[in-house]
């Protein structure tokens, strides 16, 4: 159910440039469902799933901090073994811009998360967003 809720989150309640770019960076990662059967796809599924368990666990018990960036770790190994392992633009195209494509949006993402990150451990603990609003009617607004 966290896992919904923080989608519902993404997708409804963040700005509008936040917002679309957190759909293309969905879209993107979706796209490894059509290179399955491909190592590619494999691997970027099993770094998604690691990823949605470890945000859907921290926000569970946190709620939607900026420490949930972390759950993107698991994209850096992806990420530079794809890098060194690209597939044949020439016998793979499809594959070959999927992987191109996907590499460079989460490697934007993962800036911005290392960000993110680090606000939270200089001390920005409080939730930025919040699937419903607070008694007191604040906004719902990222910091």
């Amino acid at each position: 159910m966290k896992t919904l809720e923080m989608l519902g989150i993404v997708l409804l309640r963040f700005r509008p440039i936040p917002r679309a770019w957190a759909a293309v960076l969905i879209a993107i990662n979706a796209c490894a469902l059509l290179f399955i059967n491909t190592s590619y796809g494999q691997a970027n599924l099993v770094a998604l799933g690691a990823a949605i368990l470890v945000m859907s666990i921290l926000h569970a018990r946190l709620g939607f901090v900026r420490l949930l960036g972390i759950g993107h770790v698991f994209w850096i190994p992806m990420l530079l073994w794809f890098a060194a392992n690209l597939p044949d633009r020439a016998t793979q195209p499809w594959l070959y811009a999927w992987v191109v494509t996907l590499m460079a949006c989460n490697c934007v993402s993962l800036v911005i998360d290392t960000i993110d990150v680090v606000r939270y451990a200089r001390g920005e603990r409080e939730p930025h967003y919040r699937w419903q609003e607070s008694a007191d009617n604040q906004t719902l607004s990222a910091t």
